[in-house]
């Protein structure tokens, strides 16, 4: 597929329906995705609430269900792969997802397995123990399950009805020259930020494969602005026991956040990956603006183009369903493995402790108190990102040490027990290496900028 400007009309004309096959839409996708309500005490997004709603209505039986998906990828990938069985080959659908290479395989494999020992208690402890596999399978993907179900049936509301074309013709002139990207790929952030990283990254997977995205631009975008929503950041202050500075303690993390997104962009992994499109071409989506438009009447005039190209409803609850066996095949039973080894090794090993030794003369050299019991919380959060706060929440004592540890932990992004294993199950080219080296990157910029401020908090 050769990415091409879009087509300006080929008359003048814009009807009603015209406008209202892009409003509509489109509306509804960003009061579903991205505007914040509050229900039940809590602040939250409306696909949040349908996702918590699906989740009591299941109870128990959730479990069992996600842990029959997890098998069910892991049998049929693994009869794929040995047998290529014709009524799987010769299927589009089918063979898209359960064709994968043997490292992703493996991931299934042992997904799969995780997965059947946690639900049913059976086998080494450390595997299905309430900090590792029990948790993943009971706490994490109970929630990603039904996320996914919804999300992925309603992104389409984002991607299809033009809403990416409007945006992204306002905001190129912003997004391109500070960050390197698109203009469209804001809505990923915002997505992100108000909703959950998970739908960031799935939107911006589904943009990569649809060739709007270069291996660049989507890993950029990824890891760089697949931000921890704002309901999840009050949790982590809350638990270091600073729910009270929730304000300073945003502003600081949406800051160091800022600068991390201008400057990892640039360096070594993400500067080295290839603008080039996930079906090989190489043409670029063309962005700039004709001679005889704005900014705005170019957006508008692209959206309504996008818009009307998608008025089949067939099509689009098709391409939602697409999604969804997509996330809880392919991303899933890797959430599952992957998370649950990063818990293990968090949990029964000294090995983040050790890992966490290099920083402490960089935070006694940043004046931070406590800084040996700081250091370790600075690289477990790549195991979960909850765990940093819960680790200073029981062993620092300095109010500014913990407020320091929640916003790094909150800026570094990239933690195996959900974005991380979400990414790597995707289409989304990077792989572990770059993950670590994205994190450890990520908590080496923002550290400083969160010392200096929580400096003058405090």
């Amino acid at each position: 597929m050769e990415i091409s400007k879009i087509k300006p009309f080929d008359d003048n004309k814009v009807t009603l329906k015209d406008n209202l096959k892009f409003i509509i839409p489109s509306i509804i996708g960003v009061l579903l995705f991205m505007i914040p309500i509050k229900y039940e005490g809590d602040v939250t997004i409306p696909i949040a609430i349908f996702s918590g709603m699906l989740v009591d209505f299941l109870g128990e039986y959730l479990v069992y269900i996600i842990t029959g998906t997890l098998a069910i990828s892991a049998i049929l990938s693994l009869i794929t792969t040995l047998f290529k069985p014709k009524f799987i080959t010769n299927n589009k659908l089918l063979n898209s997802l359960f064709s994968t290479t043997p490292l992703w395989l493996t991931s299934r494999v042992l997904g799969g397995i995780f997965g059947v020992l946690a639900a049913f208690q059976i086998g080494p402890e450390m595997i299905i123990s309430a900090d590792t596999g029990s948790f993943v399978l009971h706490d994490l993907l109970t929630v990603l399950f039904s996320i996914f179900l919804f999300a992925g049936l309603f992104l389409p509301l984002l991607l299809n009805f033009g809403l990416l074309e409007f945006f992204g013709a306002l905001l190129t002139k912003v997004m391109r020259p500070v960050f390197k990207l698109p203009g469209r790929s804001s809505i990923d952030c915002i997505t992100s930020w108000l909703g959950d990283g998970t739908l960031g990254i799935m939107l911006t997977s589904k943009q990569y494969e649809d060739g709007f995205y270069t291996e660049r631009e989507a890993a950029t975008i990824s890891t760089t602005f697949s931000a921890v929503s704002i309901t999840f950041s009050l949790v982590v202050i809350n638990t270091v026991g600073l729910g009270n500075m929730f304000v300073p303690f945003y502003l600081t993390v949406t800051f160091a956040g800022i600068v991390a997104a201008i400057i990892v962009p640039r360096i070594y992994p993400l500067s080295k990956k290839k603008d080039t499109y996930y079906n090989g071409k190489t043409k670029k989506l063309d962005e700039s603006i004709p001679e005889g438009y704005t900014s705005l009447s170019w957006g508008y005039e692209q959206a309504i183009t996008k818009a009307r190209k998608n008025s089949n409803v067939g099509e689009f609850f098709a391409d939602g369903a697409k999604n969804v066996l997509d996330m809880w095949i392919g991303v899933l039973p890797v959430v599952m493995c992957m998370a649950t080894i990063a818990l293990i090794i968090a949990t029964y090993t000294p090995v983040f402790k050790v890992l966490g030794l290099p920083f402490v003369p960089i935070l006694h050299l940043l004046q931070v108190p406590e800084a040996l019991q700081a250091s370790q919380t600075l690289v477990v959060g790549f195991a979960d990102m909850l765990l940093p706060s819960v680790v200073a929440s029981t062993t620092i004592t300095s109010e500014m040490t913990r407020f320091i540890v929640a916003a790094v932990s909150v800026t570094q992004l990239i933690y195996m027990s959900e974005v991380g294993g979400v990414l790597l199950g995707s289409k989304i080219p990077v792989n572990i290496k770059e993950l670590i080296v994205i994190f450890i990157e990520r908590t080496l910029i923002t550290l400083p900028v969160i010392v200096l401020i929580a400096n003058f908090i405090y």
